[in-house]
């Protein structure tokens, strides 16, 4: 008599007597299940109710799909970790797997060991007893770390292999380019490892490089990627994107370790699908394999990472690469109200690049939301002053600075805000980022432009000289400013030292930088005399 783990259907009592009274063959995986975790098949009934209780239709449609991969598009606020979580328990309660052959993937360390905490505390509520075993939940990174620690050697990575973090990445390439007799003045090392991500992102050695070089710039990385990739390789250090490459380059070449990696993680489950890149979904396609125990959840719509290489068209790929792949909307929303909900479906609508979700709620419409079409960034930021003061002194109920939040798209907008909170006496904090004075570009240029006003400013000579002893020779050549206006000072100086070029290579921080030069252009117009620009 043969019986496999789906296929038992004895009440309790009767199944444990028949496994003593006649001779059954119990498969190796179910025989783990009992021996390791015998409790599933006493509970698992009235656990997977549990665990789908207080779901919505579609929210418990997602949780409980088991006939192949799964695609949860779930819009803003719909509750995708709350499924995530309920289905990984779920399937645990089932008995379809146990804990430690389930991977979750994520992007951040942090929601990684949530989901995890959240996974635990679920089970042990539904069964009232801990479970031996956690889910393993992870970056992309750190499991990537975790399999090359334990078979990189196959592809000659030692077990030790130390990571370089993105400091430990820019000395490196400091030294590579003095080695080479290059400044890293003219040649910005983030930039240039911008360049190098960006070729091993698309998979390509420093050799196949070579042939896609366009250009002295690419030329330079080209150089610099060669050497940077054989330093690493003789101390046995790997970076961030190694971690990535040389994982699908281990499953590539070794059919016995996905294998086994198969065989361990059985079920996959991928957070914020959106976000993932080329290698991270080749990655994820061959850990998944033949089984096609595939969880992704994710929504194009909320793509904010295309500059890191994201590719929200990994979305549509997932649906052309698994034809049979369930899809599963959740659109309805438990955080906001019905008014702004209808705002964002409107903007999101004009999108035809990928599936849309259109987002509802119970809650009421709630208060309209108020566009004010403002004439400048002044005018803005006045109005911006006069919410805020109206805020704190008419609002009914009491409403604290601390209660107010002002959201602007780019870090160059924060300039004219700033201006007027410090001129309206409202006391901020800018969050995740510097003050517009204080950044890095603006010091510089401002440095030089002191400089040519008064060249026996020690401070400011001292900046310039360590933006590039060239840069400051070039400065230096520009002699007669009298009667010049701020914007031809600024122009001037921006163009005599080349100082762009720093920025010249495509990333998001140095795109934020171009727009805060640009926006300082703008308070140069607003002070055409030299002396009263400084004094601002």
């Amino acid at each position: 008599m043969k019986f496999d783990a789906m296929t038992i259907a004895l009440p309790i009592p009767m199944f444990l007597w028949t496994l003593k009274t006649i001779s059954v063959k119990i498969p190796k995986r179910t025989r783990r299940i009992i021996r390791r975790g015998f409790f599933f098949f006493v509970i698992s009934s009235v656990m997977a109710d549990s665990s789908i209780a207080g779901l919505n239709k579609e929210q418990k449609q997602a949780v409980t799909y088991t006939n192949g991969p799964l695609l949860v598009l779930a819009g803003a606020g719909s509750g995708k970790t709350k499924v995530l979580t309920h289905r990984v328990a779920y399937f645990i309660a089932q008995g379809l797997i146990l804990p430690e052959n389930a991977l979750l993937l994520t992007f951040t360390n942090k929601a990684a060991s949530e989901m995890k905490s959240r996974i635990t505390n679920l089970i042990n509520q539904l069964t009232n007893q801990p479970i031996n075993q956690l889910p393993l939940a992870a970056t992309y990174h750190s499991f990537c770390a975790k399999v090359l620690r334990i078979d990189g050697e196959h592809i000659g990575i030692p077990q030790n292999f130390i990571i370089y973090d993105e400091q430990d990445q820019k000395d490196a390439v400091k030294q590579i380019l003095e080695s080479i007799n290059l400044s890293t003045d003219q040649y910005n090392p983030s930039s240039i490892l911008n360049g190098i991500s960006d070729a091993k992102n698309q998979m390509l050695t420093p050799e196949e490089y070579k042939d896609f070089v366009r250009g002295e710039w690419q030329e330079v990385v080209a150089k610099v990627y060669e050497k940077y990739e054989k330093m690493l390789k003789e101390i046995g250090a790997l970076d961030f994107d190694d971690l990535l490459i040389k994982t699908v380059k281990l499953y590539k070449e070794s059919s016995d370790v996905l294998e086994k990696w198969q065989r361990k993680l059985t079920h996959i489950f991928v957070d914020e699908w959106q976000d993932t890149n080329k290698i991270q979904y080749s990655l994820t396609r061959l850990l998944v394999g033949k089984r096609k125990n595939l969880t992704a959840v994710g929504d194009a719509s909320q793509s904010i990472y295309s500059w890191r290489g994201a590719d929200f068209r990994n979305i549509n790929n997932l649906i052309r690469d698994y034809p049979d792949i369930k899809v599963v909307n959740l659109e309805q929303n438990y955080r906001s109200t019905q008014n702004i909900l209808d705002a964002a479906n409107l903007v999101i609508s004009k999108n035809t690049s990928h599936p849309i979700l259109k987002l509802w709620t119970e809650k009421t419409a709630g208060a309209k939301i108020k566009l004010y079409a403002a004439r400048n960034g002044f005018n803005e930021a006045d109005f911006v002053v006069s919410e805020i003061q109206s805020l704190i002194t008419n609002h009914q109920s009491p409403v604290t600075y601390s209660n107010i939040a002002v959201l602007y798209r780019t870090n160059a907008q924060s300039r004219v805000l700033e201006e007027a909170f410090l001129h309206a006496g409202i006391p901020y904090v800018l969050v995740g980022g510097v003050r517009f004075y204080d950044r890095k570009e603006i010091k510089d240029v401002i440095s030089m432009i002191k400089y040519l006003v008064n060249p026996k400013d020690s401070v400011s000579r001292k900046r310039v000289e360590k933006v590039g002893i060239k840069r400051f020779e070039k400065l230096k050549e520009i002699s007669a400013i009298d009667g010049m206006t701020t914007l031809d000072i600024l122009d001037g100086v921006i163009q005599k030292t080349d100082y762009l070029a720093l920025f010249q290579k495509e990333s998001e921080e140095n795109l934020a930088r171009l727009e805060n030069i640009k926006e300082l252009r703008s308070v140069a117009t607003e002070f055409p005399n030299i002396n009263d620009f400084l004094e601002n």
